[in-house]
């Protein structure tokens, strides 16, 4: 006995040529989204005599034989997925005691965990400003202490983002994680002390004598510190926006119509909160946190740039990162790097005989626009590049077709 189908049954045909994405979906949803992802066009649907790509689903789903206990998915059953009904007051189940209190401390405790790296950072500065005439070994123990504890909440907020864990580049996960890490390493401390080193480099130094690294504003590590708020809640909102819009969508070019200004909404959105909170941290380190930079600081006001350059590179690549695309945000944040790690190589390199020129761009933009436009063209640019490359990636049902998992 055969297991090919007649011609007559097209459905038959896509379930025979689809049976492993069928038997381990765990609601039509996902075969949808796995079907366009494997190029099934409304023209095929139509051929199969349905009038969506989503009904096609529910069938295939109903028909995929399964050994265990699922629920079937068939007309409305299918679509309550979607379009579930509300139950009446005599079905609805009794809520436990106390569930809408555990359930509106769980979401705060959601939209105040994002906030945490930059609230340790503050402190930190603050007992830094309590203790800086004290004796040295307090001071150290808390440089360690902070050094430790932003970067620990920026991770456990990171790990609030839904994602997706069968997506477009999922594979090699660990790998590039890890050197995703390493690249948000680097530009953060680009961000902290690479000016400072860039006029170093071009004034004929670095000079051991010329005083210890200085930042463009003390303004600087709060304001990266918060940018992990925005960075979150912008990933965190347009994710669930996007599965509302698919769970309302019933033919494919709906939902990409429909998610593409949800984008544009999410980038406006983290851009201004970046600003925000800029200011905010410019508020508390020329208030109250005042002296612990004392001295001229150059330029407190042309951080921001950078900042919001960094800011929104870190959030196109989250938001790749967190729909299955790691490999295209870690190239992204990859390109940063470079350009930075390149024009701080060209400098030195250019003392070298015959390599003159290779100084030259570097030290025409500087002198034009100064040490912060190298990130700003940098992180800008590939925040740009990463950006363009999600308005396409993340208009496919495919980029959303798993349920919200914790990174």
């Amino acid at each position: 006995m055969t297991t090919r189908s007649a011609p007559g049954d097209p459905v038959r045909v896509l379930l025979y040529q689809h049976r492993t994405l069928c038997e381990r979906a765990v609601d039509p949803l996902e075969i949808a989204a796995g079907l366009e992802a494997d190029g099934i066009t409304d023209r095929t649907v139509a051929r199969c005599r349905h009038r969506d790509i989503f009904s096609l689903a529910e069938e295939l789903y109903a028909r995929t034989p399964y050994p265990g206990t699922r629920s079937p998915h068939t007309g409305e059953a299918a679509r309550g997925a979607r379009t579930r009904r509300a139950p009446s007051a005599g079905t609805r189940p009794p809520r436990p005691p106390g569930a809408a209190r555990r359930r509106l401390l769980g979401r705060c405790a959601l939209l105040a965990l994002p906030l945490l790296p930059g609230l340790l950072c503050a402190g930190t500065l603050a007992w830094w400003v309590l203790l800086r005439d004290g004796p040295a070994a307090p001071r150290a123990a808390l440089c360690v202490l902070g050094a430790l504890a932003v970067p620990g909440s920026a991770v456990a907020a990171l790990r609030t983002v839904p994602r997706v864990p069968r997506a477009a580049g999922a594979a090699g996960f660990p790998a590039s994680s890890a050197f995703a890490a390493l690249c948000v390493c680097w530009l953060v401390g680009y961000a902290l002390y690479g000016d400072w080193l860039l006029a170093q480099l071009l004034g004929g130094g670095p000079d051991a004598s010329g005083g210890a690294p200085r930042m463009p504003s003390p303004a600087l590590p709060p304001a990266l510190a918060l940018a992990v708020a925005p960075a979150v809640w912008g990933v965190r909102g347009f994710a669930s926006a996007a599965r509302r819009r698919l769970a309302g969508s019933r033919r494919l070019e709906d939902f990409t119509t429909a998610v593409r200004p949800l984008l544009m909404a999410a980038v406006c959105a983290v851009a201004v909160g970046l600003q925000l909170l800029h200011l905010a941290a410019r508020a508390l380190t020329d208030g109250p946190l005042a002296a612990v930079a004392p001295g001229p600081a150059p330029g407190p006001r042309a951080s921001w740039p950078a900042t919001g350059a960094l800011g929104l590179l870190f959030f196109a690549a989250l938001l790749l990162a967190a729909h299955g695309f790691r490999r295209a945000a870690s190239a992204g944040l990859a390109a940063a790097c470079a350009v930075e790690a390149a024009v701080l190589l060209a400098v030195p390199v250019a003392r070298l005989p015959g390599l003159g020129a290779l100084s030259r761009p570097p030290e025409a933009l500087v002198a034009h626009l100064g040490t912060a436009a190298v990130p700003v063209a940098a992180c800008g640019c590939a925040a740009l590049v990463l950006l363009a490359y999600a308005a396409g990636a993340l208009a496919n049902a495919s980029a959303h077709h798993r349920g919200a998992a914790p990174a």
